[in-house]
């Protein structure tokens, strides 16, 4: 009984299917990165619709994109950046077990990811009150063809809405792990929650870094 009490954290989490833990560890991120794939697939697709319609509409698309206000999209791009460096700085607190540390970089980086949603919000919101949302009320004014300038829209919101989703999605285990990291779970020992859901959290990060230019700046001088 006493030999267990002074267990390490990692052999008291160590689930029954693994022999060890490190090997429940690379199990984890392995199939942490094997779920990313399917995620870049996912996204890939999205991006390569965007691009043939891009290519096939190009007048069209050009001036959609410069109704899109890429001050907001530039800030936004550094609050996740931002959430990205954080993020950073409490993976190596848990790994140092530090936890104070590793509470107040998960709450700044729930903090920031609650940030990017907010302005997010603000530009659909915009986006709405111009009618470009694609439906029977839809109109973008200078455009000769609606049917493009709907599908760019269309487009937009959903590269834009699954984004936001999984950012919602991380946001969810930030606030999981935060629960976890304050009654004391991790340790320096046993940190491979932290690390799992940074590699989550810099894919979401990497995502949006492929939409900024691909939606807000390419061909801004169409109009």
């Amino acid at each position: 009984m006493a030999e267990q009490a002074h267990a390490p954290v990692e052999s008291l989490a160590l689930r029954e299917q693994f022999n060890t833990p490190e090997q429940q560890k690379e199990s984890s991120a392995f199939g942490m990165w094997i779920f990313l794939v399917t995620e870049v697939m996912f996204f890939g697709g999205l991006f390569l619709a965007y691009t043939i319609y891009r290519n096939t509409y190009p007048v069209v698309f050009g001036m959609a994109s410069t109704s899109l206000n890429a001050v907001i999209g530039a800030l936004n791009t550094a609050v996740l950046l931002c959430s990205s460096f954080t993020m950073v700085l409490g993976v190596r607190a848990a790994q140092l077990g530090r936890r104070r540390a590793l509470v107040i970089f998960l709450i700044l980086t729930l903090l920031l990811g609650m940030v990017f949603l907010g302005v997010k919000a603000y530009e659909w919101n915009q986006k709405f009150v111009e009618h470009h949302i694609p439906g029977a009320h839809f109109h973008f004014e200078g455009a000769a063809e609606q049917g493009p300038a709907q599908l760019f829209f269309s487009l937009y919101f959903v590269m834009t809405g699954l984004h936001a989703l999984h950012m919602v999605v991380g946001a969810g285990i930030l606030s999981w792990l935060l629960y976890h990291a304050v009654r004391g779970r991790f340790t320096a020992e046993y940190m491979t929650p932290v690390d799992i859901a940074g590699l989550y959290w810099h894919f979401v990060d990497i995502i949006w870094i492929f939409l900024f230019p691909l939606l807000y700046l390419i061909d801004r001088h169409m109009r």
